[in-house]
């Protein structure tokens, strides 16, 4: 038993530490992660609702608990490697005063990104079940070269959260549970972009860097119906919440009107001021459906609604009690307290996915899935910091289980497909007319990825 409790404990500090240090993936559905479980991702996450194949059930429906006996744990990782970069001849940009903004294509603003995760689940009598889960849920990266000729829009996008989850589920002996939990999620971001302060004259670019962090509560909740040992469906839900990041902003090279003996004049200095940046987290809905065809081939099937319509825009706002410091020469945006505001409108969004599992031998089994992944991202407001658009995912995956030991290792992977999508970026106020000024960004982006995972389980 001590053996047991100290590689349990090791595997959680290890799957604590990597999940805070895990860089951030572009463009995964808005900013949510797919890429929570190998086992999943070999079905392209098809009827995860319904299929509570190991501990990871307490990401996708914590009432799936009640199906799994004794002890579970399952760890691993996965690695997302988005390509995204201007088109080859296309991207254009122009300045406030007209003038064409020189430089490069931006290179590919998108970093592979290593997601890692742990899930424990218990069973404690014959009708109650306790589990919990550490995973980032959510997840935005972006960084240009610094010669981007949309620099004035975008440099850096960043956000990385993790999630700390505890959940329950009770169920009532005749193939009906339902779960809840609670995921504490802890995010930071930063925003980058270089400044341009043409209309004042013969002035140096300046640069803008806003750091935050925040602590938000979201609440899941699911149910899993057994219809037969055949088939079962599963429904699980997720409340929103708005992450209020909390820091710094610094603008170095901010024009200041200087008063001295040769009268006035314009110097350049760096501001710091107390920042805020609120983030929407949708609601969301997922239905799954698991049916076994045959003895050795199981059919899954699901679907994810997202209220992404929540995020309208994103705000940089002032904590300063006097109002901004940093947008007192800037544009009128609207509103007093903003620093900065960038239009985005999204939209709510739509995943479906299928997916089949073969069980070839008692200990060997192969999955294949496809899904279909809306994008939230507006035509009309697409922007430089996430280019996204619609994708389409293809996986395959394998699954090896020891029956003696317990344990049981998923490999899987895929790739992502996009369209490629226009930018056309300009500069708007908070009732979405745009903002005096010629300044402008376009551009036509070229997106590819593939992901892999790893998943090791064990039942005690």
């Amino acid at each position: 038993m001590r053996n047991k409790k100290s590689n349990l404990y090791t595997a959680i500090r290890f799957a604590t530490f990597a999940a805070a240090a895990a860089p951030a993936s572009l463009l995964a559905g808005g900013f949510s992660l797919n890429e929570q479980s190998a086992s999943a991702m070999g079905v392209a996450n098809a009827g995860t609702a319904a299929n509570p194949e190991n501990a990871t059930t307490v990401f996708f429906n914590p009432a799936g608990m009640s199906q799994l006996s004794g002890t579970n744990i399952s760890f691993g990782a996965a690695v997302l490697d988005i390509d995204a970069e201007l088109k080859e001849g296309t991207g254009s940009a122009v300045r406030d005063d007209g003038r064409p903004v020189t430089g490069g294509n931006g290179g590919d603003i998108a970093e592979p990104a290593v997601l890692p995760n742990f899930y424990l689940t218990r069973e404690v009598n014959d009708w109650l079940d306790v589990g919990f889960g550490i995973h980032a849920p959510y997840g935005l990266a972006a960084d240009y070269d610094d010669d981007f000729k949309g620099r004035f829009f975008a440099d850096e996008t960043e956000l990385t959260a993790i999630a700390f989850s505890p959940s329950i589920a009770v169920n009532d002996g005749n193939g009906f549970s339902m779960g809840a939990g609670v995921n504490v999620i802890y995010a930071e971001g930063k925003l980058t972009k270089f400044q341009d302060y043409s209309r004042f004259g013969a002035l140096k670019d300046g640069y803008a860097d806003v750091e935050g962090d925040d602590v938000a509560l979201t609440f899941a909740f699911g149910m899993l119906w057994e219809l037969s040992e055949q088939t079962q469906f599963g429904i699980s839900a997720q409340t929103g919440a708005e992450l209020e990041l909390e820091g710094e902003a610094e603008i170095r090279g901010f024009p200041q009107i200087n008063q001295s003996s040769v009268g006035q004049q314009i110097v350049q200095s760096t501001v710091t001021e107390k920042a805020m940046v609120p983030l929407e987290i949708p609601e969301s809905i997922t239905f799954g459906a698991r049916h076994r065809l045959t003895g050795s081939v199981t059919l899954l099937a699901g679907a994810t609604w997202a209220k992404w319509s929540r995020f309208e825009a994103l705000d940089i706002v002032s904590r300063e009690d006097d109002g901004p410091v940093s947008s007192r020469t800037g544009p009128n945006l609207g509103d007093d307290d903003l620093i900065s505001h960038v239009s985005e409108n999204w939209q709510d969004t739509w995943q479906a996915n299928v997916g089949a599992i073969w069980q070839a031998t008692p200990e060997w089994a192969f999955k294949t899935g496809y899904a279909w992944d809306e994008s939230p991202v507006n035509d009309d407001f697409r922007t430089a910091r996430i280019p996204s658009g619609d994708r389409e995912w293809l996986t395959l995956g394998a699954q090896y289980a020891d029956a003696r030991s317990g344990w049981t290792v998923d490999v899987a992977a895929g790739v992502l497909l996009f369209d490629d999508e226009e930018v056309n970026e300009q500069n708007y106020d908070v009732n979405d007319d745009p903002l005096p000024g010629a300044a402008r960004f376009q551009g036509t982006y070229e997106l590819d990825a593939w992901s892999a995972g790893v998943q090791v389980s064990k039942s005690f």
